[in-house]
């Protein structure tokens, strides 16, 4: 689920690269770099995921697209509502994990009886 809000998120950021620059007046080299190095930041880390590791970028990613918002203000929004869809995917995802771990070590209890 990480790795999907983490794409969403890359599609969304790299949309917010001809925003800044059209409807902002954001220098293009600037707009570019934010905008797109961001979202190329958020798919290495959707693949990444196999690496605990990698979960510390993902919040580092939530962080800079909230922070997109000294920007684009609208990114403000944008960027909390990935960053709550974000936690929400993180939690409920090592929520799902320990179910596993818990119903395997069930079913590995009741294979000895």
């Amino acid at each position: 689920m990480c790795a999907a809000m983490l794409t969403l998120e890359a599609i969304v950021l790299a949309l917010s690269v001809p925003v800044m620059i059209s409807v902002e007046d954001v220098d293009t080299g600037l707009a570019v770099g934010l905008g797109l190095g961001l979202a190329v930041v958020a798919v290495l880390t959707a693949g990444l995921l196999s690496r605990p590791w990698a979960y510390v970028v993902g919040h580092a990613v939530q962080v800079g697209t909230v922070g997109l918002g000294f920007v684009v203000p609208v990114m403000f929004v944008v960027g909390t509502i990935f960053a709550a869809l974000w936690a929400t995917a993180y939690f409920l995802g090592r929520r799902i994990e320990a179910d596993k771990a818990r119903w395997a070590a069930e079913a590995a209890g009741s294979d000895e009886v």
